[in-house]
């Protein structure tokens, strides 16, 4: 075992599968590997990021009469990207994909409910009105437990999980990303993400076999 590490599973919701409001780009090849690896037991902590929008929530697009998905509006002084509704609470969509067995799980940690902000990382909530990302309580529950290290899969690679991991990094926890238990909302951005990853030190473990 990993005994000062936690891996975080990003985001693991059927919105965000193939089929979903708001799919990855095979999103749901993912779901064995999670599996097998919540089976082997390697992590001290195991935490389970999910999306939980209110309805009318700020980044989506239908919230913005006459935008689209995926256009990019200003927002509290910073970029929004706007999403299709998507893990609207207490929808199916937005509920832990049912082909996991989450028992292992020891947190189950929801983001994005405050209405008015974004929220991508497990560790902090995006841009609000104020001029701090507030923070969601994360990295203090994982100190607390020895928990220095951490491995993040899950969903999005670009978006959600690669703001968790350069949010673990710059909060001082050792950051890992493991790439195949990741998948991205555009598999163009691969090479991007790779770069981000590397100049920010974080490490990226190609296959979990590996761990």
């Amino acid at each position: 075992m990993h005994s000062h590490a936690a891996l975080i599973l990003v985001d693991i919701q059927p919105d965000f599968m193939p089929g979903g409001a708001l799919a990855c780009h095979e999103g749901d090849a993912i779901v064995p590997g999670i599996s097998h690896l919540l089976q082997r037991r390697l992590f001290a902590q195991v935490v389970a990021t999910q999306d939980w929008h209110p309805r009318g929530h700020v980044s989506f697009a239908s919230t913005h009469p006459g935008t689209r998905p995926f256009q990019q509006i200003p927002l509290h002084g910073h970029v929004q990207t706007l999403w299709p509704d998507h893990c609207v609470q207490g929808t199916p969509g937005a509920g832990l994909h049912p082909a996991v067995d989450w028992s292992p799980v020891d947190l189950i940690l929801r983001k994005g409910s405050d209405p008015e902000v974004d929220s991508y990382s497990g560790f902090r909530e995006n841009h609000g009105p104020g001029s701090t990302r507030p923070s969601t309580g994360l990295a203090g529950w994982l100190r607390e437990r020895g928990v220095n290290e951490v491995y993040v899969a899950g969903l999005a690679r670009d978006v959600c999980v690669l703001w968790t991991a350069q949010d673990a990094q710059a909060l001082g926890f050792k950051a890992q990303v493991l790439w195949e238990l990741t998948r991205p909302v555009t598999p163009e951005s691969d090479e991007a993400t790779r770069a981000m990853l590397r100049e920010q030190g974080i490490g990226v473990v190609e296959a979990a076999e590996q761990l």
